[in-house]
């Protein structure tokens, strides 16, 4: 019996697993630690050496190159990390190991040394490669294969992800910029040590999941790791890795939030309101904030349009985000348009790219998330949600090029070149994507037969 696909007489809170909701505040805590450093790390970079609150002094295309090659190491090292899951430590393990080179790294980055720095970048690097993917592959292994609640599981999940990034964002973010740059990676550390202590205390919970090994005693298991992959799990895969090309264009515009867009933020945007300057971090909030109050009205939408017997398909909520997300940035071509006349742009540009940016990702994110646990073989399960995160990593490599593209291009060119790329891309990919789900032999055919109660759907616990 599979460890990352059935359970026995799990408890429920809900409508869901309880070991979903451990897991959603472990995730909550990792993130609050890697989006307040996020927050802060560009303009960290680029902070004057004078001052009250000094930073390195680096000019913009240098901090948004060290942006991106950091943030695509960050989810490249999920490859690693999802083999090391697959075949020494397990996920949970792995989980718990991660969750200490977090708390370590981010501690580290509060000393006030070059050494340290990139001591800290490193370990966290190591800790987000060994959490990031197996935390996700747990969350798919508390549903089994059909329940429809698996995609709103994921979607709660993220929330709970966003719920960390959105307190990051507006508390180490003020930190950060208006007490010390060191006091706001400190407190990123604190957020994580609360997570690392809430999941192991939580454990009870996540008895039955995230023990999958390629050393596993299980008769079942281990044939499946020892067998050639068959014909039908290599056609999943090769889906797999065609919507993994979603994802690099998706992360390579959407990543613009932490470098190019948090400069323009900062620079180029009328920050003034009621005679208050806001903070250009707590823009990084927004995205957050959206995905709390959207997140379950756009997973509702997609579970009524599937009940309803409409297109809703992994692969077509995927290509709707991307083309969703990539309008979006219509919003920031006409803040350049309005800076290169008036000198200034209007926060609500901002505000209104963020928006659309959120409700694509919604559409992308955890749907590739959970689309994964779908098709992924069992003895690649780890290993094929951390080349998802490295598809995020190269995505992030990709944005902060495109950033230092704008400083001979400008702003305008980058924005609108983001929207028509991202739009056309998708586009090209409907046109493909009927031929592309005949390949996943109908892994999503049968969700939406189990029926319905108080709002929740209930699967069979008897994993």
């Amino acid at each position: 019996m599979s460890t990352i696909t059935k359970q026995a007489h799990q408890r429920e809170l809900f409508g869901h697993p309880v070991g979903l909701y451990v897991l959603f505040f472990t995730e909550m805590w990792e993130r609050f630690s890697y989006y307040g450093m996020r927050a802060i790390l560009v303009l960290y970079l680029v902070a004057e050496t004078t001052g009250e609150n000094i930073g390195l002094g680096w000019d913009n295309a240098k901090a948004l190159s060290l942006y991106g090659t950091y943030t695509m190491l960050v989810y490249v090292a999920s490859i690693p990390g999802g083999w090391l899951a697959d075949n020494v430590f397990g996920q949970k393990k792995s989980v718990l190991y991660g969750g200490i080179l977090l708390v370590a790294g981010h501690s580290i980055l509060a000393v006030e040394q070059m050494w340290a720095f990139y001591t800290g970048l490193g370990l966290i690097v190591a800790g987000v490669g060994m959490l990031k993917p197996n935390i996700s592959t747990m969350v798919g292994g508390l549903y089994k294969q059909g329940d429809i609640r698996r995609d709103k599981g994921f979607t709660i999940f993220y929330i709970g992800i966003n719920v960390g990034a959105f307190l990051a964002s507006l508390i180490v973010g003020y930190v950060g910029e208006v007490h010390g740059w060191h006091y706001g990676f400190g407190l990123a550390g604190i957020g994580m040590a609360l997570g690392l202590i809430q999941y192991v205390a939580g454990q009870k919970h996540l008895k039955y999941v995230g023990n999958f090994t390629g050393t596993s005693e299980n008769e079942e298991e281990k044939a499946a790791m020892k067998r050639p992959l068959t014909k039908i799990e290599k056609d999943r895969v090769v889906v797999l890795f065609i919507s993994f090309l979603l994802v690099i264009v998706f992360w390579g515009a959407f990543e613009q939030a932490g470098g190019l867009m948090n400069i323009y933020a900062s620079e180029k945007t009328n920050r003034m309101l009621m005679g208050w300057e806001v903070p250009a971090s707590w823009f990084q909030s927004l995205n957050a904030m959206f995905i709390i109050i959207f997140g379950t009205i756009v997973a509702g939408y997609w579970g009524r349009r599937k009940l309803k017997g409409k297109t809703a398909t992994s692969l077509f909520k995927m290509i709707i985000g991307l083309i969703i997300m990539g309008a979006g940035f219509f919003f920031m071509t006409a803040a350049s348009a309005e800076y290169n006349s008036d000198g200034s742009s209007a926060m609500y540009w901002l505000v209104l790219a963020y928006l659309f940016h959120t409700i694509g990702e919604l559409c992308i994110s955890p749907v590739a998330l959970s689309y994964i646990t779908k098709l992924a073989p069992l003895k690649y399960a780890s290993l094929m949600m951390g080349v998802y995160f490295a598809m995020t990593g190269f995505g992030n490599k990709l944005a902060g090029m495109l950033g230092e593209a704008s400083e001979s291009l400008g702003e305008y060119t980058i924005f609108t070149g983001i929207a028509i790329f991202c739009v056309a891309f998708g586009l090209l990919v409907m046109v493909f994507r009927k031929k592309l789900e005949t390949l996943t032999h109908g892994v999503e055919d049968k969700e939406g037969t189990i029926n319905e109660t108080e709002g929740y759907e209930v699967a069979d616990n008897e994993y």
